[in-house]
């Protein structure tokens, strides 16, 4: 299904644009909230949302002072209520409070919960026409023709942040889309990259979150580890660009300074280079189509050694092949293989599996379970649970072999 045409914000008011963060204690919600600490007079925040992390929630909105301010678990709340007690901001919880900070009326809404725990409440956002920055590779991946039919509906624009989607973003001509021969996706390759299978049987969660080049939460980093990011970037590339899923390629380019690029009929290939700080496509995405000064480091050319580019091994990093093939099948494969990989990198980081058994799972719940296609939000929330069920039965049956 083809991306609807971007909506042009008015470039002529910065001052007035507010901005509302779904996951602000984050890796991206906080780099978010540095820009915006950057740029006080053209940013003001609405809302703030956050997991667990009550003592950084409420320093954030000490700081940046929004009217509303949403912690997921109901369990915290009386903690942060007291925090932000003799201040103007309304405290809430809970789900239907976190849909309902989505819902304000911001320019633009930063969609950061990592996770299907952000699916919910992005769609909230595109449902009220909002520009949303798209931090959640997980909504387009689990509910990709849903929810460009929301955005569609109602006039929305999904403004991408993952460095990779933004890159393409700023080199890709919609109005030539005939034009374009291909989509190259840039993987760093990870730390694991020259690894042997062997090695990474002993693969501990410490070494898989040590990313080489980018500094990311733990399962965003687990994932680049296995690969399986570049793998749900290759599905949400599929649905935020008007191309094909043949036309989507995936190079290994260690450097991290290429952040992808837009292959044209003519033999021209477009890239986006910088350093790799999510501050640039954040700003990006933020002022959008205006650009922002950012304290990212700047790209010395000069200074860089090289540049290379190799293929990825689908052998030691099966979960490209699983992405793509979850991509072709469509319906709810997508669903199973997110679900899956979710569970499988959470028992991951809690010690209860190995490294290798992450994308093992993975398959293995692929091979056991399908669904028919999901028509409605309701309909990917149930294929996400049932297939959860499946992983962690997986789970227990390695755990319980050694």
């Amino acid at each position: 299904m083809e991306m609807p045409a971007p909506k042009i914000l008015d470039s002529t008011n910065l001052e007035a644009r507010t901005v509302s963060i779904l996951g602000s204690t984050g890796s991206i919600g906080c780099n978010t909230l540095d820009l915006i600490a950057h740029h006080p007079k053209q940013f003001s925040v609405l809302a703030l949302t956050g997991n667990r992390n009550v003592q950084l929630l409420a320093e954030q909105a000490k700081i940046f002072r929004p009217e509303l301010v949403v912690v997921a678990s109901e369990e915290s709340y009386k903690e942060l209520k007291e925090e932000l007690n003799g201040t103007n901001v309304r405290v809430e919880a809970g789900t239907d409070a976190l849909n309902e900070a989505a819902s304000l009326n911001a320019d633009v809404v930063m969609a950061g919960i990592v996770g299907i725990a952000g699916l919910e409440p992005t769609m909230a956002a595109v449902r009220q026409g909002a520009s949303v920055a798209l931090a959640n590779k997980e909504c387009l991946v689990c509910a990709g023709d849903l929810m460009l039919n929301e955005v569609a509906k109602h006039g929305g624009t999904l403004l991408p942040v993952d460095s990779e989607h933004n890159a393409i973003f700023q080199v890709f001509d919609f109005k030539q889309s005939d034009a374009v021969r291909e989509l190259i996706l840039t993987a760093s390759g990870g730390p694991f990259r020259e690894m042997s299978v062997d090695r990474m049987v002993a693969v501990t969660p410490k070494e898989a979150v040590a990313h080489p080049n980018w500094e990311m939460g733990a399962k965003i980093s687990v994932d680049s580890a296995t690969m399986m990011n570049k793998g749900l970037e290759l599905i949400e590339a599929f649905y935020l660009f008007p191309i094909n899923e043949e036309q989507i390629k995936i190079l290994v380019h260690p450097q991290s300074v290429i952040h992808s690029m837009v292959a044209y009929m003519d033999g021209s290939i477009l890239a986006q280079l910088g350093s790799p700080d999510m501050r640039t496509p954040i700003s990006y995405a933020l002022a959008w189509p205006n650009r922002l000064e950012t304290p990212a480091p700047i790209l010395e050319l000069d200074q860089i050694s090289k540049l290379t580019f190799e293929l990825p091994d689908t052998e030691r990093f099966p979960s490209l092949r699983f992405a793509r093939e979850a991509l072709l099948a469509r319906g709810a494969a997508p669903i199973v293989l997110n679900a899956a990989n979710e569970v499988a990198v959470r028992r991951f980081l809690d010690h209860q599996i190995g490294f290798l058994d992450i994308v093992k799972i993975v398959g293995q719940t692929l091979n056991r379970k399908s669904f028919d296609a999901p028509a409605t939000i309701d309909d990917v929330c149930e294929i996400d649970k049932e297939t959860r069920i499946v992983a962690e039965y997986l789970v227990k049956s390695i755990t319980s072999a050694k």
